[in-house]
């Protein structure tokens, strides 16, 4: 149970304080709704670009991060294709500083060219090590426009191609800040060994002037049924053969999601299921496989990936898959089956919530939802799902005309 109090300033911010006395440390989480899914196709990578350049300095603060360890804080970001999410720890005697720095990034950043193209450079350099020049490092590059027609979920948070950050201009850059970097599109929480009402001041203090930014309009497009199944087959110097398969399924604040990620557990989770039993450990055609969920917002993808042995190829490791599947399908799951990966979920949901970062992020993540008490329902979400919960999931989404595969082959 993570307890928390919530209040919204005057210009949109909403503020979550989560106290815990038990702790020396506070953290302060400010995630912005906005990732690469907001983004146009003309013009990707700009969320992940501009979780870099916040880094760069503001308007006020020219190094972040030398501030911030003055003070013995810590701090890092990430981006996903929903979120941008900017987290720091510190003494908790030293929360004011993390105000000040949050607020005068979200105040305004110097937007100078320096800065510009040292993270630029930055971030192509990153786009080549880790998704060109590392094996299999392109595989979502390639499987999202595979899977996802409509939806901007068709292209990878560093975005579709290197170009669209070597053609970014200053204009370009300041558009995208003044869209999304505002109270208004964000979540700020503090947690740890703080009072509420000392972070009430706080945040009105250093937030409370900030121009209030205007509300998202629009809808993105909804990606439209599968109904065939789509195939690529990719050929690099990789050191062995390697199977993706993604799914179509329920979005993260659906009600089918937990039958959805459960039905995952059952087929491809650690080594006490389905797949890796018949594949990897008694037919031995995989070297290790699993399966997963992306958890999106907006309708995500079920995956399945796997490892080849040395004498099979992707096409025949795919064959045996289904067979798992179809047996799956035929004779469903069962009580003990079930009550095992809820187990597994349930560790799992507990572990997140030991360290207070977590509880931060958790709840952050959970006004997503538009209640950000839903943090502490997903234990009640995850008892509820039936073994006819799973069955039907399983028949509505491990379906060949849902279904987007990848055969990426190492070149002989």
């Amino acid at each position: 149970m993570i307890e928390f109090q919530e209040f919204k300033l005057d210009n949109g911010l909403q503020v979550l304080v989560h106290e815990d006395p038990s702790v020396q440390i506070a953290v302060l989480n400010i995630l912005y709704k906005v990732g690469s899914r907001d983004e146009v196709s003309s013009k990707t990578g700009f969320a992940h670009l501009f979780e870099h350049l916040m880094f760069g300095g503001s308007v006020n603060v020219p190094n972040f991060d030398v501030e911030l360890q003055k003070v013995g804080g810590e701090n890092n970001a990430f981006t996903s294709p929903d979120i941008t999410n900017y987290y720091m720890t510190m003494p908790y005697q030293n929360i004011e500083c993390g105000f000040w720095l949050e607020s005068d990034r979200m105040l305004g950043l110097p937007f100078s060219d320096n800065v510009l193209e040292v993270q630029r450079s930055v971030v192509i350099e990153e786009f080549k090590q880790r998704y060109l020049n590392q094996p299999y490092g392109d595989v979502w590059l390639k499987l999202r426009p595979l899977a996802y027609k409509t939806h901007p979920y068709q292209w990878a948070t560093i975005g579709k191609e290197i170009s669209h950050i070597e053609d970014a201009t200053m204009d370009d850059v300041r558009s995208f800040y003044d869209k999304h970097y505002h109270p208004h599109n964000a979540v700020l929480v503090v947690a740890g060994n703080v009072k509420t009402e000392k972070i009430k001041k706080l945040a009105e203090k250093w937030f409370g002037s900030i121009r209030k930014g205007s509300p998202k309009v629009g809808t993105l497009p909804v990606e439209p049924k599968q109904t065939e199944k789509r195939t690529l087959t990719v050929e690099a110097d990789v050191p062995s053969d390697m199977l993706y398969m993604a799914f179509h399924m329920p979005a993260r604040f659906s009600e089918d999601y937990y039958a959805a990620d459960l039905l995952s557990d059952i087929i491809g989770r650690e080594k006490s299921s389905r797949l890796y039993i018949e594949l990897v450990r008694n037919k031995k055609i995989f070297s290790s496989i699993n399966t997963y969920v992306t958890g999106s917002i907006d309708p995500g993808l079920l995956m399945i990936t796997g490892m080849l042995s040395d004498k099979y190829s992707p096409e025949e490791g795919e064959t045996a898959i289904w067979e798992v599947i179809n047996t799956f399908l035929a004779t469903g799951t069962h009580t003990e089956e079930l009550e095992k990966v809820k187990n597994q979920a349930e560790s799992s949901l507990m572990f997140s919530e030991i360290e207070v970062l977590n509880r931060a992020m958790n709840l952050a993540f959970a006004s997503l939802s538009g209640d950000p008490h839903s943090v502490n329902n997903e234990s009640n979400l995850i008892q509820k799902v039936s073994v006819a919960d799973i069955n039907k999931q399983g028949k509505e989404i491990l379906k060949e005309q849902n279904c987007s595969v990848i055969y990426y082959k190492a070149k002989k």
